[in-house]
């Protein structure tokens, strides 16, 4: 019984009283079509129970936390789980600080680093006082120091200096005396490193005034925007007060062009300002607001957005408001001067960020013939350790990386992948790891990479459960779980389990046909010749594109392939994508950093569709994002019963009161913040997580109340609405790009990128476009079970037959097999890569020995 995992009578969403056994110290595929109840079985019932279990061993209350609806879960073990959701926006994390790589480096130039004296010029090198014990104290002070300066948690806020309590050092040609280099000195999170100018982010804020002020109109007509009927008669009544005490007046009803600069400057910086304060500088400001102390419009959005750190739906809304440049002090660097003038090596901290993680092993490994062997004594298990760090970054296919990058840039297998990273290096044994498809983003020829770490994983002694599609990966697995048959109230059952090959071996199995070959895509006899034109792009130098000139085929299935961070999402969004804005807006053209774009005349429309979120709030969904949800309200407000209580299609929304429930304002939901652990989900109380009043949930259509509807999948609504035609075509439109298992209320936070995509791709094709449409797509398979591929693939091809192109970037060998033509990136990712490997149909490029890409098409074309 202690080598499994056995779960008894787990019926969590849609799992059907489902038991097995898991075995332990194995690795462990979870696979099944995409909503067939694998994150279900792997988060809902396996983690939450483990985060329950393991706050209860505590002592710690779990009466808020609802057990997962299973029977019995015996020999859990503790878990650590890696999703898919991207949770770090904070702008002061990189992936040099999220991999704590960074705090390494501060200690190796903290302890090597050599700086020019300020006053004379002369190189300053390192003291090195070597004790019995150097390392053991550098390890207990510095290093801990800089994990925690780097963890997540802290680096909202700069933290105070510890220049002041450091040593000195001495310039042996002029005397002068100098701090001694600490860590804090090369942290951007730091007082003492930070550049002052843009406290270590790198890039400066102002203000868009004429986006936050219309100075046609007069303030009572809505001149400040945000400034409700409310907001202008209070604010009104503070400016005149404080024009009386500063002894001049305020027209309200003048359009603000008419004001003098003395009024301009009260309403956008206020009373205590410097730009106000000029014309006054010797009255007092009002010591009160009825007395006329007014913050001013700017001043305060100013404060709202520096106190908006960790509310990013707030910050969001606000930095729209906002013009963003890249710091006039450090040029984006972070770092004050002195920090920057530090060398080792030769090379400065800026010089290291610049690289990737491949080239930084590279540079990491040729330390050892540039410094003393003094600085060797000290810093070798800095080093040493620095370089295991990034060899295991590098196997879990993220080299290309540089550690300057922000991480709310990375996308969601990115950043499961460094934490994969981390998770290997920690020694940890016992433990079971749950994972959300790594493979997300990675290309066919990383695949076996990441199978080694989750293999290292395993031999620490540990079970790794994978949520996961990839063939590969399953035939690399010692057990698997195959979750069906179908999708959502259609699955839920375990289909299939054991070794892969008994699994292939299963007939019911739609997994185990797709791992014996029986199931398998039908490559095109021909592939299209195109309308003869082109979208042709000449020196194209963006990012890491090495001014390449490359046509794109115009009524095709192009793909753009090639490793992660080869620059195909360059050229598809920051090439194609903004030349096509800057064709269809009349845009500044400078704003496309190639020579030319020529060929969008014969086009009439473009669509990119990537895999940004749909919503940043739980109360975006499907439903909302689509705008079926209006339609449905709408319906909901022309029954009968609906007219004669005077209820309006309005109180059918959870956004707005009048029909939500006020305790959880339509939610579902109560958030209960659990400091050092995730905050946790518990249902209202009041609406049971209904989200409406009991009057609205009375109302019923073919006897569903709207929150009914709400917890619908989309296969199921298809069947509902079957007669309301402009609901019916949007849902069938999801459920036909593989959504028909997503429930139409889910909040889009929790939507994987490749699903989000997908609920744009509905949108889009719910649209009547007329003429040549240019749909730029970014991994459309992202979270699909190779079948679900093979049904979103004829999908694609339905839009080039209609007279469109459609450019894909895919890792998926299924759909770069029947493209008409692929442009391969490479060779590697990062500034490795930036170059056109090969291009041409897929068994053209399938002979083409310098591409990855073309080496994982031979075994399809057998070549």
């Amino acid at each position: 019984m202690n080598d499994y995992i056995i779960i008894k009578g787990a019926k969590e969403n849609n799992l059907k009283n489902i038991s097995l056994s898991i075995p332990k110290n194995k690795l462990v595929v979870l696979t099944g079509l995409s909503g067939s109840g694998k994150s279900t079985l792997a988060f809902d019932t396996l983690q939450k129970e483990c985060q329950r279990q393991y706050m209860e061993s505590m002592g710690m209350v779990t009466d808020f936390i609802s057990k997962p609806n299973v029977d019995a879960i015996i020999g859990l073990s503790p878990s650590i789980s890696v999703d898919q959701y991207v949770s770090n926006r904070n702008p002061r994390s990189t992936v040099g600080t999220v991999t704590e790589v960074f705090t390494y480096l501060r200690i190796l130039f903290a302890k090597l680093g050599q700086r020019p004296c300020p006053k004379c010029g002369e190189i300053i090198s390192p003291k090195f006082e070597v004790s019995e014990n150097a390392n053991t104290d550098m390890w207990d002070g510095e290093l801990n120091e800089g994990i925690v300066i780097n963890s997540d948690e802290a680096v909202g806020e700069n933290e105070g200096s510890t220049e002041e309590f450091g040593n000195t050092i001495q310039c042996s040609n002029c005397g002068e005396l100098l701090p001694e280099l600490t860590m804090s000195h090369f942290s951007f999170n730091r007082p003492d490193g930070a550049c002052p100018e843009c406290t270590g982010l790198g890039v400066t804020s102002t203000p868009n005034i004429s986006m936050i002020i219309n100075e046609d109109l007069s303030i009572k007509d809505g001149a400040v925007e945000g400034w409700y009927d409310y907001h202008k008669a209070k604010y009104l009544d503070v400016l005149k007060s404080a024009a009386k005490h500063y002894g001049f007046s305020f027209d309200e009803d003048a359009p603000i062009k008419e004001y003098t600069q003395v009024q301009k400057d009260l309403l956008l910086y206020g009373v205590s300002s410097s730009q106000f304060r000029r014309h006054y500088p010797k009255v007092k400001p009002p010591n009160s607001i009825a007395n006329g102390r007014f913050e001013g419009v700017i001043t305060a959005l100013m404060r709202r957005y520096a106190e908006s750190a960790n509310d990013t739906s707030s910050r969001e809304k606000i930095e729209k408001m906002l013009i963003q440049k890249v710091c006039p002090s450090c040029n984006g660097t972070r770092l004050k001067e002195e920090s920057r003038k530090v060398t080792v090596a030769g090379k400065s901290i800026i010089d290291i960020s610049n690289l990737s993680l491949f080239q930084l092993s590279e540079w990491v490994a040729s330390l050892p013939k540039f410094i003393s062997s003094e600085g060797m004594n000290i810093c070798l298990p800095i080093i040493s350790d620095l370089s295991e760090r990034l060899k295991r970054l590098i196997n879990v296919g993220v080299g290309y990386l540089k550690m300057e990058r922000s991480a709310s840039t990375l996308s969601a297998g990115e950043s499961q992948r460094l934490r994969l990273a981390s998770l290997l290096g920690s020694g940890l044994t016992g433990v079971l790891y749950v994972l959300d498809e790594p493979t997300v983003g990675l290309h066919a020829i990383d695949t076996k990479r990441l199978i080694t770490v989750m293999r290292q994983l395993r031999d620490l002694g540990n079970t790794v459960l994978v949520i996961e599609h990839d063939v590969e990966i399953m035939r690399a697995a010692d057990y698997i779980i195959d979750i069906g048959p179908g999708a959502g109230k259609n699955g839920g059952e375990v289909v299939a389990i054991g070794a892969p090959e008994e699994v292939g071996k299963n007939k019911n199995s739609i997994t185990g046909r797709h791992l014996s070959g029986v199931d398998f895509i039908q490559i095109p006899s021909s592939r299209r010749k195109g309308n003869g034109k082109y979208i042709s792009i000449t020196n194209a130098y963006e990012h890491n594109l090495k001014n390449i000139s490359v046509d794109i085929p115009l009524g095709m299935l192009a793909v753009l392939s090639g490793v992660s961070g080869s620059g195909k999402s360059t050229l598809m969004f920051d090439i194609i994508g903004r030349a096509a804005e800057i064709h269809f807006s009349n845009m500044d053209k400078v704003l496309c950093k190639c020579d030319s774009v020529n060929g969008l005349e014969y086009i009439n429309n473009v669509i990119t569709i990537d895999q940004s979120p749909i919503g940043r709030t739980p109360r975006s969904n499907a439903a909302t994002y689509t705008d079926v949800f209006k339609s449905i309200r709408n319906l909901y407000a022309e029954l009968s019963e609906t007219k004669i209580k005077g209820i309006q299609a309005k109180h059918f929304s959870f956004n707005v009161p009048g029909g939500r429930c006020e305790k959880c304002k339509g939610a579902g939901v109560l958030s209960i913040s659990m400091h050092f652990l995730p905050n946790v989900q518990v249902r209202c109380p009041a609406c049971h997580g209904r989200r409406f009043k009991r009057e609205i949930l009375n109302i019923k259509y073919n006897g569903y109340s709207i929150s009914d509807v709400l917890d619908m999948s989309i296969q199921e609504a298809v069947s509902v609405f079957k007669d309301i035609k402009p609901i019916y075509e949007k849902m069938s439109l999801m459920e036909e790009v593989g959504l028909g298992y997503l429930q139409l209320g889910q909040a889009a936070t929790t939507l994987s990128g490749g699903e989000a995509q997908r609920v744009k791709l509905a949108k889009e094709l719910s649209k009547n476009k007329k003429g040549h449409t240019l749909y730029l797509l970014d991994e459309p398979t992202t979270g699909l079970h190779p079948h679900d591929v093979h049904k979103l693939i004829p999908l694609l091809q339905r839009l080039v037959e209609a007279g469109n192109t459609v450019v894909v970037i895919e890792h998926n060998l299924d759909v770069i097999s029947v493209a008409d033509w692929i442009i391969d990136f490479g060779p590697e990712g990062g500034d490795a890569g930036g170059e056109i490997v090969a291009q041409g149909t897929p068994e053209q490029v399938a002979k083409v020995t310098e591409s990855k890409t073309g080496f994982c098409l031979k075994e399809i074309f057998s070549y």
